[in-house]
């Protein structure tokens, strides 16, 4: 619950930053268009999240029989979703994916060095994350958050190439002022959306584990993950990694504040505490 909040309270600051940068920047014309232009674009990625995603990394789909897909049917059924589409990934780093507009709509995605190095209990740890993630919606929650911080990137934009709209009037005086907003406002937008991407990560964690019946298998099956993708990183496109079990490529010391997942160390100390 106290991250549904902190989600729902980071949207809120994340909308009421794209009114006050908006109207302050752009002014009304650059409001209206750079919201408009976000909406069209993270529609469409949102309503063509799975095929797009899917064929960007050559996942080939599975069916009754495969390992994946009959561990994926038992755990939806146990969460009380509908049976997901299931897909390969031909990669040796270990990872792993959820992906699709709702529940109906959902693809579970792995890589064949996820299914290589991790035993049932550790792959059912995993999938049942994934699979936390589409009973959440948390693809939705992520459109939303993309199209707004999307909005606060054009509309600074347009301040950049068109004086700043209304804010250049009062602030003409001091371009530094509108320089700081421009620079700052995409930064601050970028900051929350990563933040409501680690929130979803924790209760993601927290969901998969009710759903598999323990956190074990999932604190096992991170560890694995973590050392492997090291050791192999995977290749993958920054607009997606969010996406993964782990990030595929690591964020330290300033640069982690725009994670979009907590650090594995953490989200395991909260699994284990969350079984005791």
């Amino acid at each position: 619950m106290n991250n549904v909040v902190k989600t729902a309270l980071l949207l809120g600051v994340l909308s009421a930053l794209l009114i006050s940068i908006g109207g302050a920047l752009g002014g009304a014309q650059g409001m209206v268009f750079g919201f408009f232009f976000a909406v069209v674009t993270n529609f469409a990625s949102y309503w063509f999240s799975d095929k797009i995603v899917l064929r960007m990394y050559n996942a080939t789909e599975v069916g009754p029989g495969h390992r994946l897909y009959e561990m994926v049917g038992r755990l939806a059924q146990r969460g009380g979703l509908p049976q997901p589409r299931c897909y390969v990934i031909p990669d040796a780093s270990p990872n792993a994916f959820a992906t699709g507009r709702n529940p109906q709509h959902a693809a579970v995605a792995a890589t064949e060095g996820i299914l290589q190095i991790l035993n049932d209990d550790e792959l059912a740890g995993v999938l049942a994350h994934e699979l936390a993630h589409v009973k959440h919606r948390d693809i939705l929650i992520s459109s939303i958050a993309a199209t707004l911080a999307a909005a606060i990137m054009m509309i600074s934009r347009f301040a950049m190439f068109f004086g700043g709209g209304r804010s250049s009037d009062r602030e003409g005086s001091n371009p530094l002022a509108l320089i700081a907003r421009i620079i700052l406002a995409p930064v601050a937008a970028m900051l929350i959306q990563a933040a409501i991407s680690r929130s979803r990560e924790y209760d993601a964690d927290a969901g998969g584990a009710t759903i598999a019946g323990g956190p074990q298998g999932l604190v096992s099956a991170l560890k694995k993950i973590e050392a492997g993708s090291k050791m192999i990183p995977l290749d993958a496109n920054p607009a997606t990694a969010h996406m993964f079990i782990i990030k595929p490529f690591s964020a330290q010391g300033l640069l982690g504040l725009f994670s979009t997942h907590p650090p594995t160390e953490k989200r395991i100390q909260a699994l284990l505490q969350s079984g005791q």
